[in-house]
C-alpha cells in the first residue's frame, strides 16, 4: 500500500476516509497490519502529502496513532497533546491540515485510563499542567452532574470513561466553535469530524459517529 497522491486522495469522501481508519484498526487488531516498504514510501512523499486525516490525541506512549490505525507514512497528520485538549495551536495545526494541506477527517482520539483525564478527576495542580488539566475539569463537572456522583474522582472506573468521553465531545465542539476555517468546511461538507475512543487494554478504537 503506497501513500496517497493528490489524485487519489480527491476521490475519497470524509466518509471514505472514516471506513479507511475503520479498516486500519481491524487489521491492527486482528494482528494483521499492511506490510509497508517504508524506504519505498519516504521516496514517495519526500516532494510533498496529502494525508487523508488529522487526528487530535493524547500524548499517552500506548496510543501510537500510526499504529493502531495501521497507517503509514504520509497518510495522516498526528497531532498529540495530553488529554487530547483544543488550544490556540492545536487549533491551528488542524486548519492547516484541513484547509491548507487538504485532509478531509478530524479524528478526535481519546483512550481509556488517561492520565490527564484522572489528573482533572482528581484536581492535580502541577506547574503548567494545572492550566491544562482546567481544560478537561468542566468535562468531569459535568459528569459528576449527569451521574449524580458530586464526590467522584479517578477511582471511579466508570465515571473516568464517561468524563473522556465528554472530554472528546467538548473538544469537537469547540473545534468548530472556535474556528471559523474549520465551521466553514464542516458546513460545506468538505470534511467532516469524528470522536473516537482506544482502549488501552484491548487496542480496539470504537469510533463515535
Amino acid at each position: 500500500m503506497s501513500p496517497h497522491s493528490k489524485l487519489s486522495r480527491a476521490t475519497l469522501t470524509p466518509d471514505a476516509v472514516l471506513q479507511l481508519l475503520r479498516d486500519g484498526n481491524e487489521r491492527f487488531v486482528s494482528g494483521n497490519p499492511v506490510a509497508r516498504a517504508h524506504d519505498a514510501d519516504i521516496a514517495a512523499t519526500s516532494g510533498g502529502q496529502f494525508p487523508l486525516a488529522i487526528v487530535l490525541g493524547c500524548i499517552d506512549s500506548r496510543v501510537p496513532v500510526e499504529l493502531l490505525l495501521d497507517v503509514g507514512v504520509g497518510d495522516v497528520f498526528s497531532a498529540r497533546v495530553a488529554g487530547n485538549v483544543v488550544n490556540n495551536d492545536m487549533l491551528g495545526s488542524v486548519e492547516f491540515a484541513c484547509k491548507v494541506a487538504g485532509a478531509k477527517l478530524i479524528v478526535v482520539l481519546g483512550h481509556s485510563r488517561c492520565g490527564a483525564v484522572m489528573g482533572a478527576c482528581d484536581g492535580v495542580e502541577l506547574g503548567h499542567l494545572t492550566s491544562l488539566l482546567g481544560r478537561i475539569r468542566p468535562a468531569a463537572e459535568a459528569v459528576r452532574e449527569r451521574l449524580g456522583r458530586p464526590e467522584a474522582d479517578s477511582t471511579d472506573a466508570e465515571f473516568v470513561q464517561a468524563v473522556a468521553l465528554e472530554n472528546v465531545s467538548r473538544s469537537i465542539a469547540e473545534l468548530r466553535a472556535r474556528s471559523a476555517v474549520i465551521k466553514e468546511q464542516l458546513d460545506a461538507g468538505e470534511i467532516r469530524a469524528v470522536g473516537a475512543v482506544y482502549d488501552v487494554s484491548s487496542g480496539r478504537v470504537t469510533f463515535l459517529d
